[in-house]
């Protein structure tokens, strides 16, 4: 895992943006089933290959605080609670506007920096676009039905058209697993090609749900035929499921969208989501960013965490990289 392009400088630098600012938007193309068809997934191997990762790429000291810092700008600060409350929401878009503490941020060298996006359900984006207001902080939008995604359709898509109303510039949809489990990609396809339209300007990432989907190898089918649909993004789960972000699966979607830039030339943004709540798992999801897709990938407009607590604990290891000592949890709150 290489420093050099991760410098304080350009950690400075590091603000949340949209992808379609950066990178020209996937349009999507038709349905490929020769394609869908010819995904192949070695699971020992990619089992093996995850295995060993922590233990080959390890950064320590200045350069784990470099990456650490990096990592913050790409998470998507998330709160989806049924006890969601606007005070709640506001604290936590003060939070994610000033993701650490000033005076870590001072002992760094580093100027401000801020999370790359807040998450909620639509109840509170116009509550979120106004505490974000002035920010550049892009507020995501949980959408037809989170996370079971078996609400009517026709509710579904009109929930996506009220988030962008709303303010929304984001928004994650949830597939019907069933599709994926039935082998409908037809059906994934048209469902996702709706969602994409419904988003218009806002752009989209797509939960696989891949703990629901029953194999590595249509977690491969769905990112294809989501990315193929029109997806800005490909995000591994809802953080509902029982399993979420797993190395394996994060190698698998990595790449799918790695042979899709092959054949279209459009890069499509990753995010992990669900379990991520350590700052060594953070490490080691972007260890295999940077060894499967490249340098291009390592900003906030192709690569998003979706977390609550992950934060937390990435502050704790900087105050510990600055002081030499833990602090207590309650000292990085988050809301």
């Amino acid at each position: 895992m290489g420093t050099t392009d991760i410098s304080p400088a350009a950690q400075a630098g590091a603000t949340a943006h949209l992808p379609q600012l950066h990178e020209p938007r996937n349009p999507g193309q038709p349905l490929d089933l020769d394609v869908i068809a010819a995904q192949r997934v070695n699971t020992s191997a990619v089992e093996r290959r995850c295995a060993t990762l922590p233990g080959r790429r390890s950064v320590k000291k200045d350069h784990q605080a470099a990456w650490l810092l990096k990592a913050i700008t790409m998470i998507d600060l998330t709160t989806l609670a049924g006890d969601d409350t606007p005070g709640r929401v506001r604290r936590l878009c003060a939070k994610a506007a000033h993701p650490v503490r000033a005076d870590i941020l001072e002992a760094l060298g580093m100027g401000p920096i801020t999370t790359g996006a807040v998450c909620v359900y639509h109840e509170m984006v116009e509550t979120a676009v106004e505490a974000l207001e002035g920010t550049g902080i892009p507020v995501a939008a949980v959408s037809t039905g989170f996370p079971a995604g078996l609400s009517p359709f026709p509710l579904r898509v009109k929930e996506i058209g009220e988030s962008v109303k709303a303010g929304a510039q984001e928004i994650d949809i949830v597939i019907s697993r069933r599709h994926v489990l039935t082998g409908d990609w037809q059906a994934l396809y048209d469902e996702m090609r709706a969602y994409r339209e419904a988003c218009g300007e806002a752009h989209v990432k797509a939960i696989l749900a891949t703990g629901e989907l029953g194999s590595l190898r249509n977690v491969a089918r769905a990112s294809q035929v989501c990315m193929m649909a029109g997806a800005d993004f490909i995000k591994t789960s809802t953080g509902k499921e029982s399993v979420n972000a797993t190395l394996p699966v994060s190698l698998v979607m990595m790449r799918a969208i790695r042979d899709y830039h092959r054949r279209t030339g459009y890069r499509i943004g990753y995010k992990p989501a669900g379990g991520i709540s350590k700052a060594k798992d953070a490490l080691v999801h972007l260890a295999l960013l940077k060894e499967e897709l490249g340098n291009h990938w390592l900003s906030p407009h192709l690569f998003r965490f979706g977390a609550s607590s992950l934060l937390g604990d990435i502050e704790r290891q900087l105050e510990h990289h600055v002081t030499g000592r833990y602090s207590a949890a309650w000292r990085h709150p988050l809301g």
